[in-house]
């Protein structure tokens, strides 16, 4: 994962997220639900 954001960093070696940091991160990303209504949007968690 930390690949995809800075792959030609000198800090890659020290970026070396958990697995259970990974895992929060892309459940939290499934679960979040942003609805737009004109020009509003609202952000709502779907767990």
């Amino acid at each position: 994962m930390a690949k995809l954001y800075i792959e030609d960093s000198k800090h890659l070696e020290t970026l070396k997220p958990s697995e259970e940091t990974v895992n929060f991160l892309l459940n939290y990303s499934q679960a979040l639900c942003i609805i737009e209504y004109n020009k509003l949007k609202f952000e709502a968690l779907l767990n």
